[in-house]
C-alpha cells in the first residue's frame, strides 16, 4: 500500500471515528441551544408553578391563625364597648402575658350588675366560657375556621395538629406523585398534584370540625411541593449544565417571592377563610393546560428507551430557538444509546451499608430535617410577637428574594459546608436573641434575619445532597431526603405551640436546632467545583480526603497556580 493510500485510509478512519463519536444527553440539548427562547419561556412557566406552591404552603396559615388576644364573650355585654366588656366580666390574670383569662370568665347576673353598677371582686366566682369568644379584630379582622369553631383555650392545639397532618399528607404525597412522575412522565404528576390541592381546597370549605378539616389539608399536603418539583424538574432537564445553578434559584427568588409576600394581602382581601380557601385553590385548575402548552421531559423519555421521541422533543427546541441540531450529533446520540450497556440499579440502602457513606447520608438527612424544621417555625412564631401579623409575614418572606439571588452567585465561592455552618450559627443567634430585645419591631427583625440566614443554608443543603450522593443512587437518594424534611416539619407546628406556655420557649429550642444542624453540616465534605462522585468508591473518597477548612475562594490561587489541572477541581 503507497503512503498516500496509507494516509487516505488514516485519514478514513480518524473521520469514522470522529462520525462515532459518542453523544450525551447534555451535547445533543446544547446543540439545540443551551438557554434560548424556549429555555427562557419555561422559565417563565415557572411562575405559576411557585404561586401556586406558595399559596398551598401557607395559605392554611390566614385559614386557621386566632388572634392572641381573646376572651370570653358575654353576651349581656354587647352594649359595651370592647375595653367595658373585658374589664367588667374577664378576670385578672397576673401569670399571663395579657395581664387578664383568655378561657375564664366571672360568674354574675349581668343585668343586675349593669343595673347596679357593681364592679367585679376577687370574691367572684368564674367559670369557663359558656358563650365562644370574642376576639381582638384589630390583629385578624376576618373569620378563621379556628374562631368560629373555638379552637383556642383546651382546644389550642388543634391547628398545630391541622398543621401537622398537612405534612404527613406532604411525605404521602412524595412517594406517590414521585412513582407517577417516573411511571407516566412529569406533566402527568403535575397535574395529579395541582389536581389534588385543588379538591383538598375546596372540600376544606365545608369542613365542621378538626378531622374534616385535618382530611382536606392532607390532601391539599400531598400535591403541595411536588406542584413545584415537577416544573423545576423540566425546567432543569431542559437546561444546558452551564446554567443550571442559576435555573435552579433565580425562579424561586422572583417568583416564590411575588407568591408568598402577595398572599397575606390577599387573604387579608378575602375576608374571610372559606374566600381564601377557594381563591387559592381555584388557580390549581389551570394546570389542565399544562399538557396542551408543556413538554414532556426529553431525558424521561430517554429513561424509557424512546430515543426517537427524545430527538423530536430536541429538534423541536432547536426549532424554537432558531438552531438547526446537527444530523451528525443525532447519528452519534442515536449510536451511542443503541450501544449503551444498562446500568446496574443500586436501591438507596446499599449507602446505608458502607460505614462512611451511611455517616454522611445520616448527616445530611439530619441537615436538611433541621433546616426545614426552622424555617417552617420561624414563620409561625411572629403570630405571638405583638406586631402586625401580615406586615411580619411579607418581611420575613420577602427573605427569599436577597436570599436566592445572592446565593447564585456566591455558592461556587463560599462553598457548601462554611457557608451553612455560619448561616446556622447566625440562625441560632438570632433566633435566641428575638428573645431578649422586647416587643413590637426589633424581635420581628431578629426573626427576619433569622429566616434569611437558614434560607442560604436550605438551598445550599438542596444543592449539596445532589453533589455527595454518587450517581447510582442519587436521585433515590435525593427523595429520600426531601422526604425526612416532610416528616421532620410535623413537628414545628408543636415547638409553635409552645408558645402558649412560655412566649420565649420556641425561639429557644429553634436556636438549639440550628446549632444541632451546624454540627451535621460540619460532619459533611466540601463538594464546591468539585466532581460530582460516578461510584460508590468516588463518593467515599470524597469524604476520606476532605479537608476541614477547604474554601473555594482561597483555594483558588491554588488552582491557577497548578494550570487547573487537579481533576477534583473540575465541574462536572
Amino acid at each position: 500500500m503507497s503512503n498516500k493510500e496509507i494516509s487516505l485510509h488514516n485519514k478514513d478512519s480518524v473521520n469514522y471515528e470522529a462520525e462515532l463519536k459518542k453523544v450525551d444527553y447534555d451535547e445533543l440539548l446544547s446543540s439545540a441551544g443551551q438557554f434560548g427562547r424556549f429555555q427562557i419561556l419555561l422559565f417563565l412557566a415557572m411562575f405559576p408553578a411557585h404561586i401556586y406552591s406558595s399559596f398551598s404552603y401557607f395559605s392554611q396559615l390566614f385559614m386557621t391563625e386566632v388572634s392572641p388576644s381573646h376572651w370570653c364573650w358575654i353576651p349581656e355585654l354587647e352594649n359595651l364597648t370592647v375595653i367595658e366588656r373585658r374589664n367588667l366580666a374577664i378576670p385578672v390574670d397576673a401569670n399571663s402575658q395579657y395581664g387578664y383569662s383568655r378561657c375564664q370568665s366571672y360568674i354574675a347576673n349581668w343585668s343586675e350588675v349593669l343595673s347596679s353598677g357593681l364592679k367585679p371582686n376577687t370574691t367572684w366566682q368564674i367559670q369557663s366560657c359558656q358563650h365562644g369568644w370574642e376576639f381582638d379584630k384589630t390583629e385578624i379582622p376576618y373569620p378563621t375556621i379556628s374562631s368560629e369553631l373555638g379552637w383556642v383555650c383546651e382546644k389550642d392545639s388543634y391547628q398545630a395538629t391541622a398543621q401537622a397532618v398537612f405534612f404527613v399528607g406532604s411525605t404521602v404525597g412524595g412517594f406517590l406523585i414521585g412513582w407517577i412522575s417516573d411511571k407516566y412522565g412529569r406533566i402527568p404528576a403535575l397535574v395529579t398534584s395541582n389536581l389534588i390541592i385543588f379538591i383538598g381546597g375546596i372540600l376544606s370549605v365545608f369542613a365542621t370540625d378538626l378531622l374534616q378539616f385535618s382530611a382536606c389539608r392532607f390532601l391539599v399536603g400531598m400535591g403541595y411541593d411536588n406542584c413545584v418539583m415537577m416544573m423545576y424538574l423540566l425546567l432543569v432537564e431542559y437546561v444546558a449544565p452551564k446554567y443550571r445553578t442559576i435555573v435552579a434559584n433565580l425562579p424561586g427568588a422572583i417568583f416564590y417571592t411575588i407568591g408568598v409576600t402577595a398572599l397575606p394581602w390577599i387573604c387579608l382581601a378575602c375576608g374571610h377563610w372559606k374566600t381564601i380557601s377557594i381563591t387559592t385553590s381555584v388557580p390549581m385548575l389551570l394546570v389542565i393546560l399544562a399538557p396542551f402548552v408543556l413538554p414532556e421531559s426529553p431525558r424521561w423519555l430517554l429513561s424509557k428507551g424512546r430515543v426517537n421521541d427524545t430527538i423530536d422533543k430536541i429538534k423541536d427546541i432547536g426549532k424554537v430557538n432558531g438552531k438547526e441540531v446537527p444530523q451528525q450529533i443525532i447519528d452519534n446520540f442515536i449510536k451511542t444509546n443503541e450501544n449503551k450497556e444498562i446500568q446496574e440499579k443500586y436501591s438507596c440502602m446499599i449507602i446505608l451499608k458502607h460505614k462512611v457513606l451511611r455517616k454522611s447520608f445520616i448527616c445530611m438527612c439530619s441537615l436538611f430535617m433541621l433546616c426545614m424544621i426552622i424555617f417552617d417555625a420561624l414563620i409561625r412564631t411572629i403570630g405571638a410577637l405583638k406586631y402586625d401579623f401580615f406586615l411580619s409575614f411579607t418581611f420575613v418572606s420577602f427573605t427569599e428574594f436577597p436570599s436566592l439571588l445572592i446565593i447564585s452567585f456566591i455558592l461556587d465561592l463560599t462553598g457548601r459546608k462554611w457557608l451553612t455552618i455560619v448561616a446556622l450559627i447566625l440562625t441560632c443567634v438570632l433566633s435566641v436573641l428575638s428573645t431578649f430585645v422586647g416587643e413590637g419591631l426589633p424581635p420581628v427583625m431578629c426573626i427576619v434575619l433569622a429566616r434569611f440566614c437558614v434560607n442560604f443554608a436550605i438551598n445550599a443543603s438542596m444543592q449539596w445532597t445532589t453533589e455527595i450522593l454518587p450517581t447510582p443512587v442519587r436521585g433515590s437518594g435525593s427523595s429520600i431526603v426531601h422526604i425526612c424534611s416532610y416528616v421532620s416539619s410535623v413537628i414545628s407546628p408543636y415547638i409553635v405551640y409552645l408558645q402558649n406556655y412560655v412566649i420565649w420557649l420556641p425561639h429557644i429550642i429553634i436556636g438549639g436546632i440550628a446549632l444541632l444542624g451546624a454540627i451535621c453540616a460540619f460532619m459533611l465534605p466540601e463538594t464546591a467545583n468539585k466532581e460530582m462522585p460516578h461510584t460508590l468508591k468516588d463518593a467515599e473518597d470524597l469524604v476520606n480526603n476532605q479537608i476541614l477548612f477547604d474554601i473555594p475562594f482561597l483555594r483558588k490561587e491554588k488552582v491557577e497556580k497548578e494550570g487547573k489541572t487537579n481533576p477534583s477541581f473540575d465541574m462536572k
